[in-house]
């Protein structure tokens, strides 16, 4: 459990500098830690539990502007507030802090007010950050907790609808049947997908690679989006090669790809339209296989400036109120999936309509 004494961290290449700015904050009840250039700060960083961040501007080998600049571009820490504490003057130097992220500046020679006013404001921020982070933290935990207790009773609806499908034979209840079935196996597939996903945030999901026919992975998938594409009227097809096309993948969760990828474009696609699923073998320079798969449909499409948008889960929302159909977590999913095996997931136009899903492995 972190300490609720703000920890703040005083970098300066020179020694009086340092012990003056430490003397002026003795008094605020501070873990004061000292530190004599912008690398040593990198190294302790990762054990520092820092709250805030005192930075020289002008240090030998690394200067303020670069240790900035480093830290913000790291997730793990650009959440820590910087001061940048500097002899220079000028517009052009707080321009340049600012684009290397810094939260605000001090001038040289510190005067002991104006510090710990500083100070205190950027404490303040770093602390509702906090609140905010173990917020979303615990809500992430609950929503988590919800989706795993789903799973049990989509199972037994699952269970259900087979073994009446086997007592019914009415045509018309055994359709019935057949669309509850479908239903609930699509909301099983939500579910692990987001079960899967939150141990992929959390690093702890390992790929189980093996060699794999893709082919098959893509006939697997038309057995079981055919009937949902004939009561659409959608005529689904699938391009593969002649010869099967093997590749280490994790089975299980390629193959949830191509059924979040069909699923997606079936669920968008008009009636009276196709969609298609295309299989492509490519080699490298080396020799080595690679794949390259389109699920193309011919749906509202994507607007071209939303198409790097749609594969982020935090964009869903704002994407879903500003009209953009085709987007959900299922898309989040498969690029956490393809990412996870060293590939790229991407959207392109299709012509004259709709959309064109391409993962490359």
């Amino acid at each position: 459990m972190k300490s609720t004494i703000n920890k703040i961290l005083i970098v300066d290449d020179e020694l009086s500098i340092r012990m003056k700015i430490a003397g002026l904050l003795q008094d605020e009840s501070y873990d004061l830690q000292m530190l004599s250039s912008g690398q040593e700060l990198l190294n302790v960083l990762p054990e520092a539990d820092a709250d805030l961040i005192l930075l020289d501007v002008i240090m030998p080998e690394l200067d303020g502007f670069e240790v900035c600049r480093r830290i913000k571009a790291d997730p793990k820490f650009q959440h820590i507030p910087i001061i940048l504490v500097t002899s220079l003057e000028g517009q052009k130097v707080m321009t340049q802090g600012l684009e290397a992220g810094a939260d605000d500046f001090l001038q040289k020679p510190a005067k002991a007010l104006e510090l710990r006013t500083r100070v205190r404001s950027m404490l303040r921020i770093k602390k509702q950050y906090d609140r905010l982070e173990a917020i979303l933290k615990l809500r992430e935990e609950l929503s988590n907790m919800v989706v795993h207790d789903m799973s049990s009773p989509i199972v037994s609806i699952l269970l259900h609808s087979t073994l009446m499908e086997d007592q019914v034979h009415d045509p018309e209840a055994l359709k019935h049947l057949e669309m509850i079935r479908m239903g609930a196996d699509r909301l099983d597939s939500f579910v692990n997908d987001l079960l899967m996903m939150a141990k992929m945030e959390d690093s702890k999901l390992r790929l189980n690679l093996s060699a794999v026919d893709v082919n098959q992975l893509a006939l697997d998938a038309l057995q079981h989006f055919n009937i949902i594409a004939q009561s659409r009227g959608i005529d689904l097809r699938m391009e593969l090669p002649e010869t099967p096309l093997i590749m280490r993948l994790d089975n299980n969760l390629f193959r949830r790809v191509i059924a979040n990828l069909l699923a997606n474009a079936l669920q968008y696609a008009p009636a009276n339209s196709s969609v298609c699923l295309r299989l492509k073998a490519q080699t490298d320079k080396a020799g080595q296989p690679h794949l390259c798969l389109h699920v193309i449909d011919e749906g509202t499409g994507i607007p071209e400036e939303y198409q790097h948008r749609i594969f982020e889960k935090f964009e869903v929302v704002e994407l879903r109120k500003q009209g953009i159909r085709q987007i959900g977590l299922g898309l989040t999913f498969c690029k956490m999936a393809v990412d996870a095996h060293g590939g790229k997931i991407f959207v392109q136009a299709n012509q004259p309509q709709g959309s064109v899903f391409v993962v490359e492995i």
